[in-house]
């Protein structure tokens, strides 16, 4: 028997998905995260699956986690190690005077984020490259060797050596990193042209500064995690999830930890573009309801969309990422809108009126239903009040539940208000309905799709409370719940190809691009996904090459991105500009087909295929009598008498009110909706009409 595995650390839970090869079925593990020791999270998972299984059978593991994200943001354990930087002389503030954008125009108090780098540990070395990547001035070797003695005797761990305009000519920069790798033995290096070869300096360089800074911190949890999971007699490769949506062997992780800062909510997404494969939906909007957070994001065409940068650690405003709060990585990353409204996201009064996060009770101590040591109400235990949660046990009775603590926490929280605890439970649901309506509203409406076309994919463990109210708000008429929807992300890690991205800088009027010239530099860039994918054991027959384009106006200050054809001929090129002006109409409402355009960077995008689980035939269920339970529910603005039914008994099509319970989530139809099982398994609610 050969089984694959996942496992994807939330701030709540780690949830463990094996993938039999054999027979195609799937088990599900959910244990509760550890935080400041996360590898142990994942420990405690394999233990309880080996229990059953044999540790040898295992053929590779997946896994996506928080830990880089919680690194940058400051979480306790998890400090960020002395940093460095080596840069063009002059230009050693680049990361810090950024694009003098202010996050918070009106807020006189507003801080940045800390730099990574302390400016004492900011060098600087003579030498110049000009634009086009002329040498104007050769590079000071000696200088570089004072640095290296400097970065030894300051005990820098990691560091990042970003020269000027290296993009375009990486001479410099790559034999400044060969003398400092040979004089400072042990310490980690990121070069900039490699993890970033794209112009815009500020940007380029902050990218190499994160991943500096997060190379010590994730070469020692994988290793940590490699060593937990041999011991437990698992030798597989390591894969993990990276914030494009792919799957990259551990090893290659490790040199660039930046490209995972995002990989848990990429799962989700990858795992709905699936689920459409699977069902024959096209357009979706993924919708991930966790303990901690609630995250949107739209696939078209069985594609989800991606963004080429990303602000990490950054703050987010009514759903959207805030320009200028975070560190900025350019890198492909699923494009996603996100709130603090997670099962265990806190309620409370401030000024006297009613806050719904961002504060998470997390893992530790939880909601006060959970009987952690928790205090303090939250969605989860609002739910419970409400009726929509079995008010006995969850996780199929492993674990217990207290609506006592539930209902004390509401009390004070409703007493602090003026209202009772039902009345602070019903205004914690409006509140979370409205902040999750406005990401889903970000993705969709914002990025000018109407919602009313696309399906919804709801998962997490408490997505598929909240779904109907929120499909009910954008007029969504299909929604998808599937088989064990707590488990989503995990199994989309299953679901995920390798997938590498590269680029290479262009920069030209398209009129002046050499249509031999950019297919030579299309050419470099396949060696090196080929050669990535060797070192990652990937069959030739299961390697495929995508090339894009980033092209804009001249003038314009950022770019779209467009595919194109292989091999690159001027009528391809044409073809892709034609597919721009197409894009840009799409995206901002004109295109001026009569402005000069030009290219900026070629783009690959190198993918090695790997099996994916196919969801089987469901077995038909025996029809069991279901018992009933008051519920309140917001639409109807009152209780109402809903049928309560285990998931693995749903027969047919009925209507709601009614609440479907599973070891892993529970849904929540409401009044107006339709709920029944498809033939592989999903549960289909559909809106009624009205």
């Amino acid at each position: 028997m050969v089984i694959r595995v996942s496992v994807d650390v939330g701030g709540t839970f780690t949830d463990l998905v094996a993938f039999h090869e054999d027979s195609g079925s799937i088990r599900n593990v959910k244990v509760p995260t550890v935080p400041r020791n996360p590898e142990q999270g994942v420990v405690n998972a394999f233990n309880q699956f080996l229990g059953q299984e044999k540790p040898g059978e295992i053929s590779m593991v997946g896994h996506a986690t928080t830990i880089a994200t919680n690194t940058l943001l400051g979480q306790i354990d998890l400090d960020v190690p002395r940093t460095a930087l080596v840069t063009t002389e002059g230009f050693r503030d680049v990361i810090e005077i950024g694009r003098q954008r202010r996050a918070e125009v009106y807020n006189l108090f507003f801080t940045r984020p800390p730099m990574l780098v302390e400016r004492r540990h900011r060098y600087e070395v003579r030498e110049r490259v000009g634009p086009r990547g002329e040498i104007v001035q050769q590079l000071d070797e000696e200088g570089v060797k004072r640095v290296a003695h400097e970065l030894d005797a300051s005990k820098i761990k990691s560091v990042a050596v970003g020269l000027i305009n290296s993009y375009a000519n990486p001479r410099h920069e790559d034999r400044a990193l060969e003398i400092l790798r040979d004089s400072c033995p042990g310490v980690l290096f990121t070069a900039s042209h490699v993890i970033s070869n794209e112009y815009r300096e500020y940007e380029r360089l902050s990218t190499a500064v994160v991943n500096a800074a997060l190379m010590p911190v994730i070469h020692t949890y994988i290793t940590r995690l490699e060593d937990d999971l041999k011991k437990l007699g698992v030798d597989a490769p390591l894969y993990m999830m990276q914030s494009n949506g792919g799957m990259a062997k551990s090893n290659v992780i490790s040199g660039q930890p930046a490209t995972m800062v995002e990989s848990g909510p990429a799962a989700g997404v990858i795992a709905a573009a699936w689920l459409g494969e699977q069902t024959g939906a096209g357009d979706i909007i993924s919708f991930d309801m966790g303990g901690t957070t609630a995250k949107a994001g739209t696939v078209r065409g069985r594609v989800p969309e991606v963004v080429p940068e990303y602000e990490v650690a950054g703050h987010i405003h009514m759903g959207r990422l805030v320009k200028g709060s975070g560190y900025p990585v350019r890198f492909p990353f699923i494009d996603l809108a996100e709130c603090s409204a997670g099962g265990g996201t806190i309620a409370r009064t401030v000024n006297g009126g009613l806050q719904v996060g961002p504060i998470s009770a997390g893992a530790v101590p939880g909601p006060a239903c959970y009987g952690r040591g928790g205090a303090e109400a939250t969605i989860t235990d609002a739910n419970l009040l409400l009726g929509r949660l079995n008010p006995s046990e969850l996780l199929g009775g492993d674990m217990g539940i207290h609506p006592e603590a539930a209902e004390k926490a509401f009390k004070e929280l409703g007493g602090a208000l003026g209202v009772s605890a039902h009345e602070a439970a019903v205004s914690v649901v409006r509140i979370a309905n409205s902040m999750m309506g406005k990401i889903l509203r970000i993705v969709s409406v914002e990025r000018g799709y109407d919602p009313r076309a696309f399906s919804m994919v709801a998962f997490g463990g408490a997505g598929p409370m909240h779904v109907c109210a929120l499909a009910d708000e954008l007029e969504i008429g299909l929604v998808l719940v599937p088989p064990n929807p707590g488990m989503f992300s995990a199994l989309g890690l299953l679901t995920a190809d390798l997938f590498h991205d590269y680029s290479y800088p262009m920069l030209t009027p398209v009129e002046d691009v050499n249509p031999d010239d950019l297919e030579s530099s299309f050419r470099i860039l396949e060696r090196r996904g080929d050669a990535t994918l060797s070192e990652e054991s990937v069959s030739a027959e299961r390697r495929s090459f995508t090339r894009s384009l980033d092209i804009r106006y001249r003038g314009q200050g950022f770019e779209l991105n467009v595919g194109t054809g292989s091999p690159v001929t001027g009528n391809s090129i044409r073809g892709s500009v034609k597919a721009f002006h197409v894009k840009h109409r799409e995206v901002y409402g004109y295109a001026a087909e009569d402005e000069p355009v030009e290219m900026v960077n070629a783009k690959l995008r190198v993918v090695g295929r790997l099996d994916k689980p196919q969801l089987t035939e469901a077995v038909a269920a025996e029809e069991r009598e279901a018992s009933t339970r008051r519920v309140y529910y917001e639409t109807v603005g009152g209780w109402v008498d809903a049928s309560v039914i285990q998931r693995g008994a749903l027969t047919g099509k009925a209507e709601g009110p009614a609440i479907i319970e599973q070891y892993d989530s529970t849904t929540v139809v409401y009044p107006g909706w339709s709920y029944e099982p498809d033939r592989l398994g999903n549960l289909v609610l559909r809106r009624l009409t009205r």
